[in-house]
Order: C-alpha cells, then structure tokens, then sequence
C-alpha cells in the first residue's frame, strides 16, 4: 500500500445519507479522527469475523472430550455458523435502519467478546453451544454490515478499503487456525484457555466502536431528518422499495444454491479438516498449520479472482476451476493425507476461494443498487440455510463409519452440483432482465 493510499485513506470519511447523497451543511463535517477510527475499527472487526470458528477448530478434539460430545453433536456444533448467519444475518438491515450501521457492529462485536468469554467456562455441550451462538450473531450481524459501513463512509476509497477488510478477514481467520494450539501449550495447555484468549482480540475491537457509534449516531438523524424534509415526509418515514423480487429470478436462485454450497465446503474444512490430518497421523500443531494454510490462501486470490471475473462477461469457467482444484484435493485427502498434506491444504484454500467469487458474482448479476441489495439479502441467507445440514451431515457419518472415507466421498459429491451452479450463475445476465425490469 502507498504512502498516498495510506493519507488518503486517513481523511476524514464523508458523512453521508442512506440514499449515498452528501448532508447540508447544517449537518456538520464528520469529525476528524472519525477516518482513522474508523480505519482502525473496520480491522479490528474483519480480524474477528472468524477466530470463534477456527480456533475452535483447531482444539475440537480436545473440546470434544472434555465436554462429552457426540460425533452428531459435534456436527451440530460446526452446522451453528451458518444457521446463526442465516438467521441473524437477515436481521442486520432492519436493525441498521433502526439504530445505524456503527452501533450495531459495536453490539455486535460485544457480543462476539461475550460469548468468547462465557464459553470456555461452559460445563456442558449446550452451554457451550449457546455462548457460540452468542459470539457468531454478533459475527453475522457484523458480516453483513461491515461492506456497508465501507460503501457509506469510504465512497471514494470502497476498493481500497475492501482489500483491507479482506485481508484481515483472512489474517484473523489463518492466525486463530495456526496460533491456537501453541497458544495452549504454552499457557498451561487446556482447551478452555485456548479458546479463551481470543476474547482478548474481540474486546480490542469493541473499542474504536464505542465513539464511532455515537459520533455516526449523530449523523444518521441529521440525515434522517434532513432526508425526510427534502421529501416532504414525516421524519422516520421510508422509501418504499423499487428493487427486484429476486426470488422470482432463476440466475438468483442459482446464486443462492452456489453460496449455500460453497459457504457449506468452507464450513465443513474449518470445522473438521483438522481432525481429517490429526486422525490420519498428523500432529495437532501441524494440523492447525495445515488449516491456516488452507486459510490464508484467500488472502491474494481475494484481489485476484473479482478483478478477472469482472473482466469476463461469463464467469462459469472461474467456477469451474475452481471446483476442480477442491475435487483435487479431496481425492489426495482420500488417497495420501499425510504424503501431500500441504498440497491438498493449498488444493482446498484456492477452491474455498468460491466466497470472493460469489460476493463479485452478487454485484455483476443485478443493475441498480436495490436489485444489489435484494440480491444480496437473498443470495446470503438462503445460501446459509442451505449450507445448515452439511457440516452435521459429515458428523454423522465419520461417527457412525469409524472414519473419513464416506465424509471425504460426500464432500467431493457436493462439488459437482456446485460447478454446475457456477456455471448457471456465472451467465452474463441480470435479476431485472429475468423479472421484466427496466433499467
């Protein structure tokens, strides 16, 4: 990054309305350490959107034992991401209308403190489970509310500030994946301090958030009041919206199938791809290595893979490379864990590089901000619902087959539907075309 990025990016941000449009000036100019707080907070948070999930994966064994868990109930447990970021995910627009999209990261990220400190103190498997859930609402809410806080703040420097958030996103997901396990051992080597010291990291974030709130607080009634005056309308009132039904859309149906499964070969590797090297031989340090590498490999393929799909008016042939690689690597995984270790590691990295794919893929497939947003709200948590059943599913059947053989086979399967739906939303065609819209 440039010393020019770098200036630039620390200028205050422009205060905004919901409608993207600059305020009056009887709005007043944005503070002016709000950019750089908010620079700050936006990597704080992006470090945080994952740890609860690969930590956990790195000491899930351990975890196991220690709380009795059942090979079911541990597929439950990995299931619990996606069904929080189906379920609470869908709430984060409501919530940002109704309080602004700072205050309910700041909440959000207190709660991932909260429940990242409440659940290494769990006594059994339920208590458990809900302070996770706890922890991945405030993940989902953050998730979904983090790209706007770029778009409206950082307008001019959406690109810029996207690379940064995706690289932290990863960094935070790779580094829980490879420090857990020496954390442990070093600190005395149970599972509860393992997975409770990245609370520390999350209450880091609540931090820069708490200014930020009220300072954007501020700003979202000015804007709102502003907003409705320049309507004629009661303060508080909406627009109604005038975007696409994106459920009466074949390629938003086809999206929505293509995040559900790939978000469903991501969950399945953070939550059990450790336990697949540990049970083949692999020490659990290396096995926790190994997931930060699989990981980390979203970091460059995260500017890699929008900037190409954007220049392709079909993007099924990224789709399709990429499934190839994750058949690779499932097939080395069933044939030579320990031998290509690292090699199916990276295998299994670039293919759960479908995420950058589909995020671009969302904005391509739609014209107009509105059919964007519909599109997004759609594709996201029906994708996540979809994707529920898969970690449980491979649970399951490593319990009741004695081993990876039959998961392994199932979780190559899912590839083939998933190229196949690549293909189908990577055709270069919109939501508004398909529902009869104008421009």
């Amino acid at each position: 990054m440039s010393d020019e990025e770098i200036q630039t990016m620390s200028r205050p941000p422009v205060a905004r309305t919901r409608e993207d449009q600059p305020l009056s000036p009887s709005a007043g100019p944005a503070p002016r350490w709000l950019g750089p707080v908010l620079i700050v907070g936006i990597v704080l948070a992006a470090l945080n959107l994952r740890p609860a999930i690969t930590s956990l994966g790195a000491l899930f064994e351990e975890t196991r034992t220690g709380l009795g868990m059942s090979g079911t109930v541990a597929g439950l447990i990995t299931s619990v991401p996606a069904l929080c970021f189906a379920l609470f995910g869908v709430t984060a627009p409501r919530l940002s209308r109704r309080f602004g999209p700072a205050a309910v990261v700041c909440a959000g990220m207190a709660a991932v403190a909260t429940g990242l400190l409440i659940r290494p103190f769990a006594g059994n498997s339920a208590a458990f489970l809900a302070a996770s859930a706890l922890s991945l609402g405030g993940i989902a809410v953050t998730n979904v509310l983090l790209p706007v806080i770029v778009k409206r703040y950082f307008p001019d420097r959406v690109g810029t500030m996207t690379g940064l958030y995706s690289m932290a996103l990863a960094a935070g997901t790779s580094l829980a994946a490879a420090a857990t396990v020496p954390l442990t051992s070093a600190l005395g080597g149970s599972w509860r301090t393992g997975l409770l010291v990245w609370a520390v990291l999350a209450l880091a974030a609540v931090l820069p958030w708490l200014p930020v709130a009220r300072a954007s607080r501020r700003a979202e009634r000015a804007a709102a009041a502003q907003d409705a005056a320049a309507r004629g309308a009661e303060p508080g009132t909406v627009r109604a919206h005038t975007g696409p039904k994106a459920a009466r859309s074949r390629t938003a149906w086809a999206l929505a199938a293509y995040f559900g499964l790939q978000a469903t070969g991501a969950y399945i590797t953070m939550g059990w791809l450790p336990q697949i090297f540990r049970d083949a031989g692999v020490s659990a340090s290396a096995s926790g290595v190994l997931l930060a590498v699989t990981m980390v490999m979203g970091v460059p393929l995260a500017f890699v893979i929008p900037g190409l799909a954007g220049r392709m008016k079909n993007q099924g042939a990224i789709a399709v490379v990429l499934g190839l690689f994750g058949l690779a690597g499932y097939l080395g995984l069933y044939l030579a864990p320990v031998a290509g270790a690292w090699a199916w590691a990276l295998l299994l990295g670039v293919s759960n590089c479908a995420f950058p794919l589909v995020i671009t893929l969302i904005g391509l497939r739609a014209k107009s901000p509105a059919g964007v947003a519909e599109l997004s709200a759609f594709a996201q948590s029906t994708g996540y619902l979809i994707s529920i059943p898969g970690p449980l599913l491979i649970g399951t059947l490593y319990q009741h087959s004695g081993g990876w053989d039959l998961p392994l086979a199932l979780m190559a399967g899912l590839l083939v539907p998933q190229i196949v739906l690549g293909v189908l939303a990577g055709r270069d065609r919109t939501i508004e075309d398909e529902c009869g819209m104008r421009d």
